[in-house]
Protein backbone atom coordinates (compact mmCIF):
# COMPACT_ATOMS: atom_id res chain seq x y z
CA UNK A 1 0.00 0.00 0.00
CA UNK A 2 1.30 3.70 -1.19
CA UNK A 3 0.61 6.94 -0.27
CA UNK A 4 -0.67 8.69 -3.68
CA UNK A 5 0.48 12.50 -4.06
CA UNK A 6 -2.18 14.28 -6.24
CA UNK A 7 -3.27 17.97 -7.60
CA UNK A 8 -6.35 19.61 -6.67
CA UNK A 9 -8.17 19.14 -9.56
CA UNK A 10 -7.03 15.10 -9.27
CA UNK A 11 -9.11 15.22 -6.05
CA UNK A 12 -12.35 17.07 -7.82
CA UNK A 13 -12.17 14.26 -9.99
CA UNK A 14 -12.19 11.33 -8.01
CA UNK A 15 -14.54 13.09 -5.80
CA UNK A 16 -16.77 12.84 -8.75
CA UNK A 17 -16.57 16.67 -9.70
CA UNK A 18 -17.40 17.92 -6.13
CA UNK A 19 -15.31 21.11 -5.43
CA UNK A 20 -14.47 20.46 -1.97
CA UNK A 21 -13.73 23.48 -0.15
CA UNK A 22 -14.63 23.41 3.96
CA UNK A 23 -12.53 20.80 6.23
CA UNK A 24 -15.44 19.41 7.29
CA UNK A 25 -17.96 17.26 4.93
CA UNK A 26 -19.89 15.40 6.26
CA UNK A 27 -21.97 12.65 3.57
CA UNK A 28 -20.83 14.67 0.61
CA UNK A 29 -20.89 11.99 -1.03
CA UNK A 30 -23.64 9.69 0.10
CA UNK A 31 -21.74 6.42 1.46
CA UNK A 32 -19.26 8.91 2.96
CA UNK A 33 -18.20 12.47 4.18
CA UNK A 34 -14.70 13.79 3.17
CA UNK A 35 -12.19 15.73 5.90
CA UNK A 36 -9.17 17.74 4.72
CA UNK A 37 -6.56 18.04 7.08
CA UNK A 38 -3.01 20.58 6.77
CA UNK A 39 0.62 19.52 7.44
CA UNK A 40 1.97 23.13 6.59
CA UNK A 41 3.26 25.09 9.14
CA UNK A 42 0.80 27.19 10.82
CA UNK A 43 -1.96 25.33 9.78
CA UNK A 44 -5.21 26.57 11.75
CA UNK A 45 -6.20 23.43 12.50
CA UNK A 46 -3.99 20.73 15.35
CA UNK A 47 -4.56 17.34 13.69
CA UNK A 48 -2.24 14.64 14.28
CA UNK A 49 -1.80 10.97 13.86
CA UNK A 50 -1.46 8.76 16.23
CA UNK A 51 -0.12 4.83 16.63
CA UNK A 52 -1.29 2.40 14.52
CA UNK A 53 -1.93 5.19 11.56
CA UNK A 54 -5.18 6.62 13.89
CA UNK A 55 -5.97 10.10 12.75
CA UNK A 56 -6.61 12.50 15.91
CA UNK A 57 -8.92 14.88 14.29
CA UNK A 58 -9.75 18.77 15.07
CA UNK A 59 -12.90 19.96 14.82
CA UNK A 60 -13.93 23.25 13.05
CA UNK A 61 -13.83 26.90 14.23
CA UNK A 62 -17.36 28.99 14.95
CA UNK A 63 -18.22 31.06 11.83
CA UNK A 64 -18.84 34.47 11.10
CA UNK A 65 -16.51 35.99 14.23
CA UNK A 66 -13.37 37.96 13.75
CA UNK A 67 -10.26 35.91 12.90
CA UNK A 68 -8.38 37.14 15.99
CA UNK A 69 -11.05 35.55 18.26
CA UNK A 70 -11.55 32.46 17.05
CA UNK A 71 -9.44 30.18 18.63
CA UNK A 72 -10.95 31.85 22.11
CA UNK A 73 -14.72 30.99 20.88
CA UNK A 74 -15.91 27.22 21.93
CA UNK A 75 -16.27 25.27 18.65
CA UNK A 76 -20.21 25.15 18.73
CA UNK A 77 -21.92 21.75 18.41
CA UNK A 78 -24.94 24.05 16.35
CA UNK A 79 -25.70 27.05 14.97
CA UNK A 80 -28.04 29.16 16.13
CA UNK A 81 -31.34 27.85 14.18
CA UNK A 82 -30.42 24.55 15.80
CA UNK A 83 -29.05 22.52 13.24
CA UNK A 84 -25.89 20.99 13.54
CA UNK A 85 -22.98 22.07 12.76
CA UNK A 86 -20.15 19.75 10.97
CA UNK A 87 -18.95 19.44 14.85
CA UNK A 88 -22.35 18.21 15.41
CA UNK A 89 -23.00 16.17 12.88
CA UNK A 90 -19.57 13.74 13.32
CA UNK A 91 -20.51 14.07 16.74
CA UNK A 92 -23.69 12.50 16.36
CA UNK A 93 -22.62 10.43 14.22
CA UNK A 94 -19.59 9.09 16.25
CA UNK A 95 -21.95 8.57 19.34
CA UNK A 96 -24.63 6.57 17.32
CA UNK A 97 -21.79 4.04 17.24
CA UNK A 98 -20.15 3.93 20.29
CA UNK A 99 -24.13 3.51 21.66
CA UNK A 100 -24.57 0.60 19.06
CA UNK A 101 -27.56 2.75 17.47
CA UNK A 102 -25.55 2.27 14.21
CA UNK A 103 -24.29 -1.15 13.58
CA UNK A 104 -21.30 -0.01 11.40
CA UNK A 105 -18.74 3.61 11.91
CA UNK A 106 -19.58 6.09 9.23
CA UNK A 107 -16.69 6.30 6.83
CA UNK A 108 -14.27 9.28 6.19
CA UNK A 109 -12.22 9.34 3.04
CA UNK A 110 -9.27 11.93 4.22
CA UNK A 111 -7.02 14.15 2.10
CA UNK A 112 -3.87 16.01 3.87
CA UNK A 113 -2.59 19.12 2.22
CA UNK A 114 0.84 18.94 1.64
CA UNK A 115 1.50 22.35 0.18
CA UNK A 116 -0.58 24.62 -2.06
CA UNK A 117 -2.13 22.52 -4.85
CA UNK A 118 -0.48 19.16 -3.69
CA UNK A 119 -2.68 16.71 -2.00
CA UNK A 120 -2.13 13.25 0.17
CA UNK A 121 -4.64 10.67 -0.40
CA UNK A 122 -4.82 9.13 2.55
CA UNK A 123 -7.53 6.73 1.50
CA UNK A 124 -10.71 5.69 3.85
CA UNK A 125 -11.24 5.58 7.51
CA UNK A 126 -13.92 4.48 9.90
CA UNK A 127 -15.41 7.60 12.84
CA UNK A 128 -15.02 5.30 15.74
CA UNK A 129 -15.17 8.28 18.32
CA UNK A 130 -15.62 11.39 18.89
CA UNK A 131 -15.31 14.15 22.00
CA UNK A 132 -14.55 17.97 23.66
CA UNK A 133 -11.00 18.72 24.66
CA UNK A 134 -10.32 22.14 26.44
CA UNK A 135 -7.09 23.55 24.65
CA UNK A 136 -6.34 26.23 27.32
CA UNK A 137 -8.55 28.63 25.55
CA UNK A 138 -11.52 27.39 24.38
CA UNK A 139 -13.51 23.96 23.86
CA UNK A 140 -12.60 22.06 21.04
CA UNK A 141 -13.89 18.99 19.01
CA UNK A 142 -11.85 15.56 18.54
CA UNK A 143 -12.64 12.87 16.22
CA UNK A 144 -10.53 9.33 16.10
CA UNK A 145 -10.30 8.03 12.47
CA UNK A 146 -9.06 4.67 12.07
CA UNK A 147 -8.02 3.35 9.07
CA UNK A 148 -10.42 0.99 6.78
CA UNK A 149 -9.02 -2.18 6.34
CA UNK A 150 -11.60 -4.07 4.51
CA UNK A 151 -9.70 -6.03 1.76
CA UNK A 152 -6.90 -4.27 1.82
CA UNK A 153 -3.34 -6.20 2.51
CA UNK A 154 -0.72 -6.34 4.14
CA UNK A 155 -2.36 -4.15 6.82
CA UNK A 156 0.95 -3.49 9.04
CA UNK A 157 2.19 -1.52 5.66
CA UNK A 158 -1.12 -0.07 5.54
CA UNK A 159 0.02 1.65 9.21
CA UNK A 160 3.71 2.40 8.86
CA UNK A 161 2.80 4.05 5.30
CA UNK A 162 -0.14 6.38 6.85
CA UNK A 163 1.87 7.13 9.54
CA UNK A 164 4.71 8.98 7.82
CA UNK A 165 4.84 12.25 9.80
CA UNK A 166 3.98 15.80 7.57
CA UNK A 167 7.12 17.16 8.29
CA UNK A 168 9.02 14.30 6.66
CA UNK A 169 6.65 14.21 3.95
CA UNK A 170 6.96 18.17 2.81
CA UNK A 171 10.73 17.39 3.42
CA UNK A 172 11.30 14.42 0.74
CA UNK A 173 8.65 16.55 -1.69
CA UNK A 174 11.06 19.16 -1.64
CA UNK A 175 13.78 17.10 -2.03
CA UNK A 176 13.14 15.56 -4.73
CA UNK A 177 11.69 18.30 -6.48
CA UNK A 178 7.86 16.95 -6.65
CA UNK A 179 9.66 14.23 -9.15
CA UNK A 180 10.26 10.75 -9.17
CA UNK A 181 13.38 9.87 -8.43
CA UNK A 182 14.17 7.31 -10.99
CA UNK A 183 17.07 8.56 -13.30
CA UNK A 184 15.38 7.66 -16.53
CA UNK A 185 11.59 9.61 -15.12
CA UNK A 186 10.58 12.88 -14.92
CA UNK A 187 7.35 12.06 -13.70
CA UNK A 188 5.22 14.56 -11.50
CA UNK A 189 1.99 12.72 -11.44
CA UNK A 190 0.83 9.79 -10.00
CA UNK A 191 3.60 10.25 -7.77
CA UNK A 192 3.56 8.12 -4.24
CA UNK A 193 5.57 8.19 -1.13
CA UNK A 194 7.82 4.94 -1.09
CA UNK A 195 9.54 3.44 1.50
CA UNK A 196 13.66 2.79 0.45
CA UNK A 197 13.74 -0.22 3.02
CA UNK A 198 9.99 -1.37 3.06
CA UNK A 199 8.49 -1.60 6.37
CA UNK A 200 8.26 -5.50 6.37
CA UNK A 201 11.83 -5.47 5.91
CA UNK A 202 12.38 -3.15 8.68
CA UNK A 203 11.89 0.41 7.05
CA UNK A 204 11.09 3.59 9.12
CA UNK A 205 8.77 5.69 7.86
CA UNK A 206 10.27 8.45 10.40
CA UNK A 207 12.76 9.18 8.17
CA UNK A 208 13.22 11.70 5.00
CA UNK A 209 16.37 9.16 4.00
CA UNK A 210 14.23 6.39 3.51
CA UNK A 211 10.90 8.11 2.17
CA UNK A 212 11.40 8.84 -2.02
CA UNK A 213 8.94 9.92 -4.65
CA UNK A 214 7.99 7.43 -7.20
CA UNK A 215 5.67 7.13 -10.08
CA UNK A 216 2.74 4.55 -10.10
CA UNK A 217 5.17 2.77 -13.14
CA UNK A 218 8.02 2.96 -11.37
CA UNK A 219 6.41 2.29 -8.05
CA UNK A 220 4.60 -1.48 -9.26
CA UNK A 221 7.56 -1.75 -10.69
CA UNK A 222 9.75 -2.07 -7.28
CA UNK A 223 7.55 -3.86 -5.38
CA UNK A 224 9.42 -4.55 -2.14
CA UNK A 225 12.61 -5.12 -4.21
CA UNK A 226 15.98 -2.92 -2.61
CA UNK A 227 15.99 -0.59 -5.23
CA UNK A 228 17.65 3.39 -4.29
Amino acid sequence: MTTNLIKYNELVAIEGGIHVQGGMNFEIRGSYSIVLMSTEKNAPYVDEILDEGIIKYEGEDKRGIPPELKKFVDQPMANKSGTLTQNGLFFQAAKNFKESIIEKPAIIKAYRKLRRGIWVDMGFYNLIDGFIEHDGNRKVFKFLLEPLFDEIEPKADLVHNRSIPGEVMVEVYERDGGRCTRPDCTATDNLHFDHKIPYSKGGSSKTAENIQLLCARHNLRKNNKLIY
